[in-house]
């Protein structure tokens, strides 16, 4: 196997040969005509055979892939009241279950702090749900369109139309949040689903999959497993549209595999998303609320700060402030309950390395704690950490960090920081702290992002009525609110003729009638 078809495989791709990448009863009719016996029969035992070498649990995939895209072309569209029904039904899973999925994911995590929970992850898929039902009468009606002088008095409409079947790949770091925020816009378009979540947080993937077979029929919204032989099947299915949460390498997997079926893809990834702090930001604010963004989930969150960028003179001032504001919110006893654990020894170990790796090269760390000491490391507490002195060669500064620790950089002049970030991938966040609204407007005409929060963190995630996405390596695609249920609908256009339209003008035979007609469109263009 090569090391590229053993990547694809972790995260749920195929090792398949490319024939196979579509599902048999999922091929398109060939054109062409009809293959000789001898060819008919070769090809009808190749398959025999791939099916052959499916588990049972992917054949089961498959089988349940195949209902549910047969009920999507075959049954009307879902109305306003199946819709509202079914994210109610999803309300129930959320609001019945709440201490289940927090203890869950906590035991996943080894600790995860209940608040971060309840307002980064419950909170925000309920009042999701909520603002979906209250405005997705209006988000189903046919949409007027002008038409051009030319046609009138015809006219268009754009029809949202479901999409068919939505397959959802989530991450580990929001497993509820993450899971279900999708699902709520891929229902309210009237779409069916398929979820697979992500093997390291098992606890919580038996439990969303026992709740939602619960309230949902299997051809509604249905949660697969978590095995290798599933996840190497799931993304090799030709959903109407695939949603991928994760790391840009790994999202770079994915839309390969899409690709191969023309599957089109939402892609939420990471990057290293900067915190610019001006030279006329209040340093002690801006010091306390970029600690937070990076200390919520102990760094695992795709929108953390990732590295800050702060005036030469100001690097040391910040970076004790940075870890005052640290100590203050999460004191230093690795037992508080605040404060979010690593979610397993790997992860762990790789920021370890990355605090190592960039002591090696010169860095300078601050610290409570070494991450070694064994009442952090037993517990997966990685210590806060800030880096000083970090340089483009440190692994640090070329991988996003995903964890606690923040590298301080300092910035000789206003241009640097906009260089900076220009000569990198495109962010998924930028944070900008600062008093100088012309300062403010220069970063944001020049650097491109998925999003931005001005003299905060993470918040701009939390705007129900702006979309959440990426660019370039950060991702594609976006949800959220009407977003979400724009991305997974098909807004179908649709042009009404009107009797009294003189486009019968347009037909042969050509003559004098063809000369007004392009006199007319002349006029108009």
């Amino acid at each position: 196997m090569t090391a590229k078809i053993r990547q694809i495989a972790a995260f749920g791709g195929i090792n398949r040969p490319a024939r196979a990448l579509l599902p048999e009863r999922a091929q398109k009719p060939s054109l062409k005509a009809a293959e000789p016996n001898e060819n008919a029969e070769r090809n009808a035992e190749e398959i025999a055979m791939d099916q052959s070498l499916k588990s049972p649990g992917q054949s089961a995939l498959d089988d349940l892939f195949h209902r549910m895209l047969e009920l999507s072309r075959t049954e009307p569209a879902p109305t306003l009241e199946q819709r509202l029904d079914r994210l109610a039904r999803l309300r129930a899973v959320v609001s019945d279950n709440e201490a289940r999925f927090e203890a869950a994911i906590s035991a996943d995590f080894g600790h995860r702090c209940s608040t971060e929970t309840l307002f980064a992850e419950t909170m925000f898929v309920l009042g999701e749900i909520k603002h979906t039902a209250r405005h997705l009468k209006k988000w189903m009606a046919p949409r007027r369109v002008s038409t051009a002088l030319q046609f009138m008095p015809a006219k268009n409409r754009l029809i949202p139309q479901p999409l068919g079947v939505v397959g959802i790949i989530a991450p580990w770091n929001y497993p509820l949040q993450l899971t279900l925020a999708p699902a709520v816009g891929a229902l309210a378009a009237g779409n069916r689903m398929m979820i697979k979540p992500s093997e390291l947080v098992p606890r919580f993937s038996a439990l969303l999959k026992e709740v939602i077979a619960a309230k949902f029929d299997a051809t509604e919204m249905a949660v697969t497993g978590i095995d290798g032989d599933i996840a190497q099947a799931f993304a090799s299915l030709p959903f109407d549209h695939l949603i991928f949460t994760g790391s840009t390498r790994v999202g770079r997997l994915v839309a390969e595999a899409a690709g191969r079926n023309l599957t089109p893809i939402t892609l939420e990834l990471g990057g290293k998303s900067p915190a610019i702090v001006d030279r006329s930001a209040d340093l002690a604010e801006a010091a306390q609320r970029i600690a937070y963004g990076k200390l919520l989930n102990a760094g695992q969150t795709c929108i953390a700060p990732d590295y800050a960028l702060v005036p030469e003179a100001s690097v040391q001032d910040f970076a004790e402030k940075v870890q005052a504001n640290m100590q203050a919110m999460f004191g230093t006893d690795p037992g508080n309950k605040d404060y979010t654990s690593i979610v397993n020894d790997r992860h762990y170990a790789r920021l370890e390395s990355l605090v190592a790796d960039a002591v090696t090269k010169g860095a300078r760390i601050m610290q409570v704690t070494k991450p070694d000491d064994p009442a952090w490391k037993s517990k997966r507490k990685f210590p806060p950490t800030i880096v000083l002195g970090a340089t483009p060669d440190m692994t640090i500064m070329q991988e996003e960090i995903f964890g606690p620790l923040l590298p301080v950089i300092g910035y000789k002049d206003a241009a640097e920081p906009v260089s900076y970030i220009n000569r990198h991938d495109r962010p998924l966040a930028l944070y900008w702290f600062g008093k100088d609204d012309a300062a403010r407007d220069e970063v944001l005409a020049r650097t491109v992002s998925g999003g931005v929060t001005v003299n905060d963190c993470l918040f701009h995630f939390a705007q129900i009525n702006q979309p959440m996405g990426g660019v370039g390596a950060s991702g594609t695609g976006a949800y959220h609110g009407e977003w979400g249920f724009d991305n997974l609908s098909k807004l179908k256009p649709v042009f009404y003729r009107s009797a009294l339209n003189r486009l019968a003008d347009l037909y042969p035979p050509y003559g004098a009638k063809i000369a007004r007609m392009e006199k007319m469109l002349r006029f108009l263009s």
